[in-house]
């Protein structure tokens, strides 16, 4: 029984310190952009902090890029708040 619980919380361990390693990854990997116009000419729609958000500005023409990582990097773009940074 010893046996089994060493191993099960080794094994928690290790699958843990790996998908914490490939989170910081994914965010040391996000480019940054210096402003809007920098950012619409890669994501024409912007890019939203999950797919669940909603406009407040208005129609617009271009759906967003959806990535929790880019938004976060970039979340000061975000003029109205609404979780969709640089929409157009």
């Amino acid at each position: 029984m010893r046996k089994i619980i060493s191993v099960a919380v080794a094994f928690g361990l290790i699958f843990g310190l790996s998908f914490a390693k490939s989170q910081d990854a994914d965010a040391a990997s996000v480019k940054h952009y210096a402003n809007c116009k920098a950012l619409n000419k890669v994501y024409k729609g912007g890019v939203a902090k999950n797919s669940k958000v909603k406009n407040k500005g208005g129609k617009t023409h271009y759906k967003p890029y959806v990535s929790t990582a880019l938004y976060n990097a970039h979340h000061k773009l975000d003029r109205d708040k609404d979780g969709i940074a640089c929409e157009r």
